[in-house]
């Protein structure tokens, strides 16, 4: 059979007091029904379908990049009604219901519920709580099969004495949900149509509804304040720290990471407490990071250590590398083997030679450094002129002296000396000296000048 994904995605989230619809919170660097859809589409659904309401026109946007078909819900009158309004698009096979601040479902559990979807069957995902507050009940027979669902504010005592829970998540075939969703009714304390009550339907029919449950319950807590939002994002980030422990990666504190992306490690690498990993992140053989480092959509070579409250971000370091601390390397920057940025020090746009070093209070942008290469304290590239961005080229063996300003367009020429204060504006040949400072004047036995004393 074919499969549709309707994704609900329509809710205003109140309780997050937030004007951005609660879908589009983010979660490890993306918006929850990102995380939604990413899942759905490793089912190999034909048909990807979100439902939306508040805010539709900004949760359209964040989604423009997915191939998924919209539906809105212009009025929102429950669950049962959301789903109403993507049935015309729905295909003639399976499909599957989940929800857009669920965000943690897996796609094994998901496999595993519409393994049991067929014509004379349905699939109901359940969740057993010690605290069922808030949940709607799974009412069973004396046989042990799923009759019903009861919404808390609708159950008896007896009922709220259940702790096995409905999720929402549920899977049948399009046939069996256009036959039921019609014959919905909102005569309830809410005043909504409950999807839930097509299990009823199922029951009556002679439908059989097949259960299943999550590894861990996590994985279908919703999202309604930024309590649930921060107990998932832990939740999700310590499941990422065990994946990389288990691979082999030592995490000082497995509870201080966070990875909004994707983060591949190589053997024997180290990860200090408080870092950041945003987007697609290589870490080689060997590397460490030190503490509260962030790394953004760079590859960091094998052997290399990065200090502490280094920034990193759209970089390459090809290999024992020293980065840091306290630097930053902005996107374009690229070092060689055995290249160093140290302390206070920010790159743009750089190609650092093998064996170079800019150890510290300097920024080098828009500029190529040879092999080799010493960049003294405080050594500026002054690569904008306030119009246009312009290049700077230093030679192998170079040596810039501190407190340099290189008003590029400009060249070092290879084996080269800049003297420490100068301003260079002209080309520096191979092997010369360059010096381009004021005049210094020394006057013997000058006298200080004396603090007044006050009327």
């Amino acid at each position: 059979m074919t499969l549709d994904v309707v994704v609900l995605a329509a809710g205003q989230g109140t309780r997050m007091r937030s004007s951005l619809p609660k879908v589009l919170h983010r979660l490890a660097g993306k918006p929850m029904v990102s995380h939604v859809l990413d899942t759905a589409g490793k089912l190999d659904a034909q048909r990807l379908h979100v439902v939306v309401g508040h805010g539709a026109e900004q949760v359209r946007e964040a989604l423009r990049d997915y191939p998924v078909r919209f539906a809105l819900q212009a009025e929102q009158k429950g669950t049962g009604h959301a789903v109403a309004q993507a049935l015309e698009g729905l295909g003639n096979g399976k499909v599957l219901v989940l929800y857009g601040d669920v965000p943690l479902i897996r796609r094994e559990t998901l496999a595993g519920l519409l393994a049991q979807v067929s014509e004379s069957r349905m699939g109901l995902l359940t969740v057993t709580l010690e605290d069922p507050s808030g949940y709607g009940r799974i009412l069973r027979n004396e046989s042990g099969e799923v009759v019903a669902i009861v919404e808390q504010k609708d159950a008896s005592e007896q009922e709220l004495a259940i702790c096995e829970c409905n999720t929402g998540i549920m899977a049948m075939t399009a046939a069996q949900l256009k036959r039921w969703l019609p014959r919905l009714s909102a005569d309830n304390a809410q005043g909504e149509y409950y999807l839930t009550d097509v299990i009823a339907m199922a029951a009556d029919e002679g439908v059989a509804i097949a259960t299943a449950q999550p590894v861990d319950a996590m994985e279908v807590e919703g999202v309604n304040n930024r309590l649930q939002m921060a107990r998932l994002e832990r939740a999700h980030q310590m499941h990422i720290a065990e994946q990389l422990m288990v691979a082999g990666v030592a995490l000082l504190d497995p509870s201080r990471l966070d990875v909004r992306g994707q983060l591949n490690c190589g053997h024997d690498v180290e990860i200090d407490v408080g870092c950041v990993f945003e987007g697609d992140v290589e870490l080689g053989e060997g590397v460490r990071i030190g503490p509260h480092c962030v790394i953004r959509d760079s590859h960091i070579g094998a052997g290399t250590v990065v200090e502490p409250h280094s920034v990193i971000d759209g970089s390459v370091a090809a290999g024992h590398n020293r980065i840091g601390p306290f630097a930053r390397l902005r996107p374009g920057t690229r070092l060689a083997v055995g290249a160093k940025v140290g302390n206070f020090v920010e790159t743009k746009n750089a190609e650092v030679g093998e064996g170079s070093k800019i150890n510290h209070l300097s920024y080098v942008g828009d500029a190529r450094l040879g092999r080799g290469v010493n960049v003294g304290a405080g050594t500026i590239t002054c690569n904008y002129d306030g119009a246009n961005k312009h290049h700077t080229d230093i030679g192998d063996d170079a040596f810039i002296g501190s407190n340099t300003a290189l008003v590029a367009p400009v060249s070092v020429g290879r084996g080269a000396t800049v003297g420490a204060g100068s301003t260079i504006s002209k080309d520096v040949p191979d092997n010369a000296l360059a010096v381009s400072r004021g005049r210094q004047i020394g006057k013997a036995d000058w006298p200080r000048p004396a603090r007044k004393n006050a009327d």
